[in-house]
């Protein structure tokens, strides 16, 4: 099929850290020509500003209260995906221990959900091409009307060993309880907890290589294209 005749398609990726999304999402954008949004940058983005704006982070009132504050965005380029907020290019650092340590606190509170979830909402409708959405609800409460789901999972084992790689000689049985802890903190927050959707394609990437994992997402979302 011609890429000219394809449809924008609109393509969910979920599950926990370390089970390979964000390389997986952006590789999987870049070839087949794909707008691409990290979801959780711009929950990190939103815990950054109130981090450097003093917020107390252990009173959800507090949190809600300046929720609409800061202007996030996003730019969807799966080559360079940049974020901003209030104009200031923050990719860097809400990536830093004391943002990744805050954001399941932000990210719990409703206000908080609201507002990102309408953020990532009129990206994902306004992308001409189809777009590769990725997150912990994306398939269950952000776009629940996505042409395709996708919920990745591995081991904590798999997933720990992963992260320490990416944080260069991090303790693997520290990862591992962090990652554990997280997922815990996503899994049981009220509003919009980390779920697989009913209608997901489940991808279990504990054995599989990233390009393996890539091929089988791309074959997923070409399918789903050329049946439409």
């Amino acid at each position: 099929m011609e890429n000219g005749a394809a449809k924008p398609v609109i393509v969910a990726i979920d599950g926990p850290s370390g089970t390979g999304k964000s390389s997986t999402s952006k590789a999987v954008a870049t070839q087949l020509g794909l707008s691409y949004l990290d979801t959780g940058a711009q929950y990190r983005a939103i815990t950054w500003w109130m981090v450097n704006n003093g917020i107390d982070l252990t009173d959800p009132t507090a949190i809600a209260a300046v929720a609409g504050k800061p202007e996030i965005v996003s730019g969807t380029d799966p080559a360079h995906p940049t974020i901003t907020v209030d104009g200031v290019d923050v990719a860097g650092p809400i990536r830093t221990e004391e943002v990744t340590s805050k954001v399941s606190a932000v990210s719990a509170v409703p206000e908080v959900r609201t507002r990102i979830s309408e953020l990532q909402r009129s990206l994902a409708h306004a992308t001409e091409t189809g777009i590769v959405v990725e997150g912990r609800d994306i398939g269950t409460t952000v776009l629940p009307d996505a042409d395709l789901k996708i919920f990745l999972t591995a081991s904590a084992e798999a997933r720990a060993a992963r992260r320490s790689g990416e944080l260069k000689g991090a303790d693997v049985n520290a990862t591992r309880e962090a990652l554990i802890k997280r997922d815990a903190a996503d899994s049981t927050r009220k509003t919009s907890p980390l779920a697989k959707a009913g209608d997901a394609v489940e991808v279990d990437t504990t054995a599989l290589t990233l390009a393996q994992v890539i091929e089988c997402v791309v074959t997923l979302v070409e399918e789903k294209r050329a049946g439409k």
